[in-house]
C-alpha cells in the first residue's frame, strides 16, 4: 500500500460538512428530527425528481432527501436499504486539489468538480465511500460557519413540516396546537458528530481501512475484537488527518455465530451506516432532555453500575445520575467518556444514534464497547424491556 501521508497533504483539513439521509417520507422524517431531537429546519432544496430539507442542531447539519421520481438515486436506495445515510459530505479548503489527490490514490469518481454561484458552496465534487455511501467534497468561503448544500434556499420564515397525518403545520402556532415545545436545543445540547459507525460484510474491513488510508489519507487509530455472547465482531477506527472525521468500521467475525452485524447486513442489504454518534457537553442532561421528548434509549443492567465505581473514580452523585439514565462510563489515559445508544425506531431495526460526552478521553473505552453492543443484542432479541 502506498504511503498515506502523500494522500493526506491536500486532504489534511477534511471535516464533516453535513450528512445526507435518503428517506421514504420527507415530512414524517423531518417531523421526528424536530420533535424528538430538537433540530431546526434551516433550508430546503429540490428538483423535479426530489425534495430535500436541511436541519441543524449545534454544529450538526443533516439533509433529508425524498425521491419524487425513479430518476433520483434516493428512489433505488430506499427500496434497497430503507431510510439511511447516503452521503457523508466532507468540507475542505480546495475541492479540486482534494478530489485530484483522492482519485490519484484510488478513490472512485462519483461526481467531478462543479463550480457553483450564490451563497452556498463554491465548488463540490464527490467520491465513493463504502456500499452505496458517497462523500461529497464541499468548498466554502474561509472561516464560514455551517452552511447549506449547493442549490439550497435558507428557511427564514419557513414553516416546519406536518407531522404524521398532516393535521397541524409545525410553525410556531402549529407547535402550540400540537402541544410540542418550540425549542429544545439548549436543553438537549447536542454539539457535533463525534463519529460514524459503519457495518461491513465479512472480509470488508481490511479493504475499507486500506481505502480510507490510501485514497483519503486517514489514519488507523484503534482496533478492537468485541465478543457478545456466542457472537463476535472486528472493529477498526480510521480518522482523517485533521482528526475531525472518525469512522468506526465493523465486520462480523465469521468464526463466531451470526449476530447483530450479520442481521444489519441482511436487513440493510449490504454495507452501510449503523449509527451516528452526537457529542454533548453533558450526556446525562442530554439523555434526560431527549427522553422527555420521547427518544428511547437502551437499558443497562444495575450490576454494571455496582461494579463501575470500583474501576472508575466517580462521585456518588455522578454514579447515581449515570445509573438513573443508563449512560455508560469508561476512561483512557487522557480522561473519561460517557455514552449511550438509542433504541432503533427504523422499520428494519438498522439505523440508530448515540450520545457521547468526552471529558478528555480520545478512544472509545474497551469496556464500554462490549457493554453497548450487549445492550443492542438484548434489545434486538427481546430479552428485556427498554426504557422510554
Amino acid at each position: 500500500m502506498r504511503n498515506s501521508s502523500k494522500a493526506a497533504e491536500p486532504l489534511a483539513d477534511l471535516a464533516i460538512d453535513y450528512v445526507e439521509l435518503y428517506v421514504e417520507n420527507l415530512d414524517s422524517s423531518a417531523f421526528q428530527w424536530v420533535d424528538r431531537y430538537a433540530f431546526a429546519i434551516v433550508g430546503s432544496g429540490g428538483s423535479a425528481d426530489h425534495r430535500s430539507l436541511a436541519l441543524r442542531h449545534g454544529e450538526i447539519t443533516l439533509v433529508l432527501t425524498q425521491a419524487t421520481s425513479d430518476r433520483h438515486p434516493a428512489s433505488a436506495y430506499v427500496l434497497s436499504h430503507g431510510d439511511g445515510v447516503a452521503d457523508i459530505a466532507l468540507r475542505t479548503a480546495d475541492v479540486r486539489a482534494a478530489f485530484e489527490a483522492a482519485v490519484a490514490n484510488g478513490a472512485g469518481v462519483h461526481r467531478r468538480p462543479v463550480r457553483h454561484t450564490g451563497d452556498g458552496p463554491s465548488v463540490t465534487a464527490a467520491v465513493h465511500g463504502f456500499g452505496d455511501v458517497v462523500h461529497t467534497l464541499v468548498q466554502r468561503a474561509p472561516d464560514a460557519g455551517p452552511g447549506l448544500p449547493a442549490g439550497f434556499v435558507p428557511a427564514d420564515g419557513q414553516e416546519r413540516p406536518d407531522g404524521p397525518g398532516g393535521e397541524a403545520g409545525l410553525n410556531k402556532a402549529g407547535l402550540a396546537e400540537a402541544g410540542l415545545p418550540e425549542t429544545g436545543l439548549t436543553e438537549v445540547g447536542l454539539l457535533d458528530i463525534d463519529h460514524i459507525a459503519v457495518c461491513l460484510g465479512t472480509g470488508g474491513l481490511g479493504p475499507a481501512v486500506a481505502y480510507y488510508q490510501q485514497a483519503l489519507g486517514f489514519r488507523d487509530v484503534f482496533a478492537e475484537h468485541i465478543v457478545v455472547g456466542a457472537q463476535a465482531m472486528h472493529s477498526k477506527v480510521v480518522q482523517s488527518p485533521s482528526g475531525a472525521v472518525t469512522l468506526t468500521l465493523i465486520e462480523p467475525d465469521d468464526t463466531a455465530l451470526p449476530g447483530q452485524i450479520d442481521e444489519f447486513l441482511k436487513s440493510h442489504q449490504g454495507s452501510g451506516v449503523q449509527h451516528l454518534a452526537f457529542s454533548s457537553h453533558d450526556a446525562v442532561r442530554s439523555v434526560r432532555a431527549l427522553s422527555d421528548r420521547g427518544v428511547t434509549f437502551l437499558t443497562t443492567p444495575d450490576a454494571y453500575y455496582d461494579l463501575l465505581g470500583e474501576r472508575i473514580d466517580l462521585s456518588p452523585r455522578r454514579l447515581a445520575d449515570l445509573r438513573a439514565t443508563g449512560v455508560l462510563a469508561d476512561e483512557d489515559h487522557d480522561g473519561q467518556l460517557f455514552q449511550i445508544f438509542t433504541a432503533s425506531t427504523h422499520p428494519r431495526h438498522t439505523l440508530f444514534y448515540e450520545v457521547i460526552e468526552r471529558q478528555g478521553a480520545q478512544t472509545f473505552g474497551s469496556a464500554n464497547i462490549k457493554a453497548l453492543y450487549e445492550a443492542v443484542e438484548l434489545e434486538r432479541t427481546g430479552q428485556r424491556d427498554f426504557r422510554r
